[in-house]
């Protein structure tokens, strides 16, 4: 098999590992995914960045891209790499848009260096209502607040925007 060909193959088998605290976002979709690369023989090293320098969930996603890549006959060494930070900005479209219908709104705008002194408006994930408010910098995870939405209601989780 060419080396691309490979690389394209490995790159698959960890893209599809799935965060435990929100399974239907794979570690690609989330962005955490950075390289993945061989080492020799059927040996292979994979790069991720946590969403929090103490994410709970780096501990399962390990052992998972070890599995993943136990069935495919290859032994993963697996690194967390904190610089740079993760960014919600990583995050794919289609990712997002899978938070979204899971009942999570996505992170509005884009990461930013410094202080935000004006407050962006968070679609409500079930009516679409801009008129939200948060109730808890923090939701479920660190790296969620949690919001109502005024239109219908609900509390819902939102994915903070981090970079």
């Amino acid at each position: 098999m060419a080396q691309q060909a490979v690389d394209t193959q490995l790159w698959e088998i960890a893209a599809q590992v799935t965060d435990p605290e929100i399974p239907v976002l794979s570690i690609e979709d989330l962005g955490i995914l950075r390289e993945v690369r061989r080492e020799g023989g059927d040996a292979v090293v994979v790069t991720i960045t946590p969403t929090y320098s103490g994410c709970p969930a780096m501990g399962t996603i390990q052992v998972d891209l070890e599995r993943a890549f136990a069935a495919h006959g290859y032994t993963a060494r697996v690194e967390l790499v904190l610089t740079p930070a993760w960014s919600t900005d990583w995050m794919t479209e289609s990712g997002q848009a899978k938070l979204e219908a899971y009942g999570i709104a996505p992170p509005t705008g884009k990461g930013h260096a410094g202080r935000v002194t004006l407050g962006l408006a968070v679609k409500c994930p079930r009516c679409h209502s801009l008129d939200t408010k948060e109730l808890s910098r923090f939701g479920s995870t660190s790296c969620k607040a949690l919001y109502q939405c005024r239109e219908c209601l609900e509390p819902f989780d939102y994915f903070k925007v981090l970079s």
